[in-house]
């Protein structure tokens, strides 16, 4: 019988960690999301994960450090989805329309993020500012669309007076308050923002609000 070499041990223990890490992780966000930062309890994640708080605790130091960690994965989740879109082939409207679709579908998919920005918000950005990868994490998104603002705006076909973080925030804007909303929406106007029936047109709108505010002109 062959016995596992120390490079085949330290490799399944490397793949155990990483496999309890992502799981603990898992966890904490459903945690977070539903539960916010104050009413979240480390004991339930470790229970829930079958695992100890001294072992979260090796992982992430404490309970903030969690609570980071849950919030960098989350924010770098939609990131790299971004970096992976391949914008080069299409004409500047075509590229701002792949984002918007890219955003409305990352957020309906991921109603724990929209979840997760709004309690780091009621705490007023508290720990995302301690992050030194979160305080980088913004600026891909904003590169990516300055390139296509500014190939616009050199073939003539967007407005000069508007930058990527104005793109940024109204296609954000739209996609957050389709999930945050949509209990309150529903109950003053009898519409379900989520309803597949309206999904459609939603994507559609927002991609025909943003072109409309880019393309028209100003006296």
């Amino acid at each position: 019988m062959t016995r596992p070499t120390t490079t085949d041990t330290g490799g399944k223990r490397r793949r155990n960690s990483e496999t309890t890490r992502h799981n603990i992780l898992d966890v904490a966000t459903s945690e977070f999301a539903d539960k916010g930062y104050a009413g979240a309890r480390v004991d339930e994640i470790a229970e829930r994960t079958q695992s100890t708080k001294r072992m979260i605790y090796y992982y992430f130091t404490d309970k903030e450090g969690l609570y980071q960690a849950v919030l960098e994965r989350s924010y770098r989740r939609i990131r790299e989805r971004e970096r992976e879109l391949d914008t080069a082939g299409l004409s500047p409207p075509d590229a701002i329309r792949a984002i918007a679709s890219l955003t409305f579908d990352h957020h309906e998919h991921n109603p724990e993020f929209i979840r997760l920005v709004s309690t780091e918000n009621i705490l007023r950005g508290e720990h995302i500012r301690k992050s030194e990868e979160l305080n980088n994490l913004g600026n891909p998104a904003a590169e990516l669309l300055e390139r296509i603002l500014t190939r616009g705006q050199a073939d003539g076909l967007f407005r000069t007076d508007v930058d990527a973080l104005d793109v940024h925030m109204a296609i954000s804007s739209f996609c957050v308050f389709r999930l945050s909303n949509r209990y309150t929406f529903e109950a003053l106007f009898g519409r379900d923002l989520t309803a597949p029936i309206h999904r459609e047109h939603l994507r559609a709108m927002l991609g025909d609000m943003i072109i409309a505010f880019l393309t028209t002109t100003t006296a």
